[in-house]
């Protein structure tokens, strides 16, 4: 529930997102094609929503954050982006100085389109869904708690829960691990996302199969919504009070947001003020969304009601009571977690207790963004400059990357007028044969921490690598860029730490036993070095070409009966024959369990739950295609030793190699693993 990929990814931005849908079934459509033994399709962006520029400011300073200035530059922004995206609704709102700025709405919040008149967004009235921007409700519930004593952020989370958390490291989680990211669970996707109908049981949906954990606590930031929801169910342990109800009365009530709410399906008195969800513009509307585990994305809440939580995360007086005291509020918007665990990732960008580091012109900017299947918001407060900027969207868009765009083009915008930097920009203090030394460790290709290694799903890590290069004055190269679909080039400022290179963003790096083991390229996503034997240079062609040759020996079978008949040739003798039947099973498994693990994957990414009985199936037809390696050899030993001729020979030891190839990748890649957990 982040907004900006799943996986993850060094792949298009929206790499925080509570699902990024759109990014993961096109990375599956990428496995399909390439199954296929086709070119990869090429995606074309629609060029970025530039906002308008910043009027020219003179030692940083920007317009004037009032709401004649505000209005004015969302007016003249928002109406034609959502016109040509087809975002159906967008809702915003702007705080400074403890004050609301404005609240807007642009586009609709009912497009009509069940013959209904249309309504427009009225962002003190209607809902919108918040995503992953629930996470900062649920940290602030965690460190209500810390703050009376009842919590302690260090403590092992299993003294506070009532089931055992799946541990492959003797170092304990803590509840510090659970708010930023770095468990070292891997991520799931089953019952994410479902549609009204469908029952919440948090404990139920956190209790049974929890996924692996693949990293040593602390030291990989690895993006978990089941971290964030394991941290809600610890509220709700020791509060003793249903996880919805804590968050209600003690942030919600307390902070003056009577319009917002955790519970799913909503209220009766606020389901007629929902927005409605949409792919785009043009569709139909969708139906609610139920979130799985409520506490990293259920949130739904009007723009006005997020503009007081702001102004209550900056410490101004908002409700009836502050959420946290002022040392507790300091200690959650500080980051949490230096060197002694990150070791250099510490100089990159990190999670505070709940929030991103979102730092721009030199300014500091807390944030989260957030996205379910339809809605896609951001937040962002600048603690020291007593401001915060609140958007949602309703729409996915006609492009895939349509929110994001808008999403990033309004926040930075936001920034770039109103909190400009200044006229220094710092230089490197890295000399040039250490930063030559460094990007020579720092070339290769990496994939996202943000990933699943104990299933099949290990095979959507083939798609949104990012490979680095060494480039023009020791420069590294990425492709695509972090957090981005284009590349971009970085230059060293400090060591192991680079800056973008005509831009503003930073990756910081880790290394060890002469390779860089790690690039941390936001505060809760992490690039890890591809294994050799999972490089795409090997497997992508391993998979293409084994699924062609397997293609060819099915569709060789009747072409061979039909040229024998032709030309009235003798049958097949008898000898061999078993051999021969095993190895066609094995060839129509492997294919079978291809095909279908294609399709499953497609359905999952697109939130359908596939049943374990079809996944055992496809796993069955995997293992018959593997164990047909054997009577596969037996056939090409006695085509050998009969001399049938060198066509038979070549088919049979062709045969043989693909489905040694294809048994291969089923295993690298997980396929037969005993979880199908996802």
């Amino acid at each position: 529930m982040r907004s900006r990929p799943l996986p993850a990814p060094g792949s298009p931005r929206s790499g925080r997102p509570f699902v990024r849908l759109g990014a993961v079934v096109a990375a599956t459509v990428v496995i399909a094609v390439s199954v296929a033994g086709c070119g990869a399709p090429q995606h074309n962006p629609a060029p970025p929503i530039a906002a308008p520029a910043a009027p020219a400011a003179s030692g940083g300073a920007g317009s004037a954050l009032t709401d004649t200035d505000v209005n004015a530059w969302l007016d003249g922004l928002l109406p034609a982006a959502l016109d040509r995206t087809g975002i159906a609704g967008a809702t915003i709102a702007v705080v400074h100085d403890g004050k609301i700025v404005t609240t807007r709405g642009y586009g609709y919040a009912d497009t009509g389109a069940d013959g209904d008149p249309a309504v427009p967004v009225d962002p003190d009235r209607h809902l919108f869904r918040m995503g992953s921007v629930s996470k900062l409700v649920t940290a602030t519930a965690v460190l209500q708690l810390v703050q009376s004593g009842k919590l302690d952020l260090d403590a092992d989370v299993e003294t506070y829960l009532d089931f055992d958390l799946p541990r492959h490291y003797e170092r304990a989680v803590t509840l510090r691990h659970l708010l930023t990211h770095t468990a070292g669970f891997e991520e799931r996707i089953a019952g994410l996302i479902g549609t009204e109908g469908g029952t919440v049981d948090l404990r139920k949906a956190l209790a049974t199969d929890p996924p692996e954990q693949i990293y040593e606590p602390g030291t990989v930031p690895a993006y978990s919504n089941y971290s964030n929801a394991l941290a809600g169910y610890i509220v709700e342990r020791v509060s003793g009070t249903r996880f919805e109800e804590y968050v209600q009365r003690n942030i919600l009530d307390r902070a003056g947001m009577p319009s917002s709410t955790f519970e799913q399906p909503l209220p009766a008195a606020l389901r007629d003020r929902m927005s409605n969800g949409y792919d785009t513009s043009a569709g139909p509307a969708a139906p609610f969304e139920i979130v799985g585990t409520p506490p990293p994305g259920a949130l739904s809440a009007p723009a006005t009601d997020m503009a007081r939580f702001m102004i209550a995360q900056l410490g101004e007086p908002v409700g009836f009571a502050p959420l946290l005291d002022k040392p507790t509020r300091d200690l959650m918007q500080r980051p949490a977690l230096d060197s002694t665990a990150l070791g250099t990732l510490a100089d990159g960008p990190r999670m505070t207790l709940g929030f991103f580091t979102e730092d721009r012109n030199g300014h500091r900017i807390l944030g989260h963004g957030g996205d379910t299947k339809y809605f896609h918001s951001h937040l962002q407060i600048y603690p020291d400059d007593r401001a915060g900027i609140f958007l949602s969207l309703n729409s996915n868009g006609s492009g895939a990357l349509d929110s994001q765009e808008l999403r990033e083009s309004i926040v930075n915008g936001f920034a770039d007028r109103y909190f400009p930097a200044g006229d220094d920009q710092p230089g490197t203090t890295v000399d040039p044969e250490t930063t030559a030394t460094h990007a020579a460790l720092a070339a290769g290709t990496y994939e996202s921490s943000r990933a699943i290694r104990s299933n099949f799903l290990t095979a959507i890590g083939l798609v949104g690598r990012t490979t680095v290069s060494v480039t023009d004055g020791n420069r590294l190269l990425m492709v695509p860029g972090p957090l981005s679909d284009s590349p971009a080039r970085y230059e060293e400022v400090a060591p192991w730490v680079w800056r973008e290179v005509g831009g503003q963003r930073t990756i910081a790096m880790r290394a060890g036993d002469d390779r860089v083991e790690a690039i941390s390229f936001d505060s809760a996503f992490t690039l890890l070095p591809v294994e050799p034997a999972r490089a795409s240079a090997l497997a992508v062609p391993v998979l293409a070409v084994s699924t062609v040759v397997l293609l060819l020996t099915v569709l060789s079978w009747p072409v061979g009966a039909i040229v024998r008949r032709r030309l009235r040739r003798a049958p097949r003798d008898r000898a061999g024959r078993t051999a021969r039947i095993l190895s066609r099973l094995a060839v129509a498994g492997t294919l079978l369990a291809f095909a279908g693990w294609v399709l499953s994957i497609i359905s999952i990414m697109s939130l359908q739950d596939v049943p374990d009985g079809a996944l055992r199936t496809i796993q069955v037809l995997q293992l018959i295609g593997l164990l047909g390696v054997l009577p596969a050899t037996v056939r090409l030993v006695d085509d050998v030793r009969r001399h049938v001729g060198w066509r038979r020979i070549a088919g049979s030891g062709l045969t043989v190699l693909a489905l040694a190839a294809a048994g291969w990748f089923a295993v690298e890649f997980q396929l037969l693993a005993p979880s199908i957990s996802y």
